[in-house]
């Protein structure tokens, strides 16, 4: 399902790579967290790691544009004919 939602990121915003990170704790709340990071196109080699984490520098989008870019993915999952509800 993660590289099913990557790959439908990455069509649906521009992204020069996908970072994918899992992060959990077995010593705490014993949980998984998968993250997907698009780096944008155009970043300095020696600033894309960090960059694509940033949430300062992350996009920032109203509610009317999280709808709409949720959407983008949606449409792009369908196109694989992988609905991601009943995976």
């Amino acid at each position: 399902m993660i590289h099913l939602v990557g790959r439908a990121l990455c069509r649906a915003v521009p992204t020069e790579r996908l970072y994918v990170l899992s992060l959990g704790s077995q010593e705490g709340n014993r949980h998984i967290h998968w993250h997907l990071a698009p780096l944008p196109p155009g970043v300095p080699f020696e600033e894309q790691q960090l960059v694509a984490l940033d949430s300062d520098l992350g996009l920032v989008l109203d509610e009317v544009e999280l709808k709409e870019l949720a959407a983008r993915i949606r449409e792009r999952l369908a196109q694989t004919g992988k609905d991601p509800a009943g995976a």
